[in-house]
């Protein structure tokens, strides 16, 4: 076989192994596209699969509208939230009720997607929002997230799949 045929043989080979092995690291990390919620829902959204009666544990899959009230050793509680119309604002997101215990633990996913409205530093100052959606665009760090939502819950579309929680996309709110 001619030497110019030979390396483009092995080039191909390579790049068919690359590809396989890149898709089999995908499918690895990827999950359904689920059915994303009103971002700006005034009412919770139900599961009527899980029970709050039993100690808090995932959600089901699909992508809630809630925000973290509690992170620690890489599990995050959390709750849902609806947006409550204003008199004097347009309105603000709030969680159920004291004393409801509509609450939720998921590990956080060591790939998770974070997606940013603020920017990838607590500032505030850096604006990292689609334009056309209202969510957050900038991809940032596992650590970031636990860091920036452990200890005060920022309004997101959260995406648990096979119990663990896999993206989190915050919602704009001036």
């Amino acid at each position: 076989m001619n030497t110019p045929l030979r390396g483009l043989l092995a080039a191909g080979a390579a790049a068919a192994v690359m590809l396989t092995s890149g898709v089999a690291a995908e499918a690895a990390t990827a999950f359904p596209r689920y059915k994303a919620p009103k971002i700006f829902g005034t009412t919770f959204q139900a599961d009527p699969k899980h029970d709050f009666t039993k100690h808090i544990h995932s959600r089901h899959d699909g992508i809630l509208r809630g925000w973290f009230t509690y992170v620690r050793g890489g599990v995050a509680e959390y709750e849902p939230i609806r947006w409550k119309k204003g008199t004097q604002t347009e309105g603000h997101f709030e969680g159920p009720p004291e004393g409801d215990a509509m609450a939720y633990a998921s590990p956080i996913a060591k790939d998770v997607i974070y997606l940013s409205a603020y920017g990838c530093k607590p500032s505030r100052s850096e604006l990292t929002v689609s334009r056309k959606t209202g969510l957050g665009a900038k991809r940032c760090s596992r650590a970031t997230l636990i860091k920036q939502h452990g200890k005060t819950g920022h309004p997101s579309l959260i995406t648990v799949h096979k119990g663990r929680i896999v993206q989190v996309q915050e919602i704009y709110t001036p």
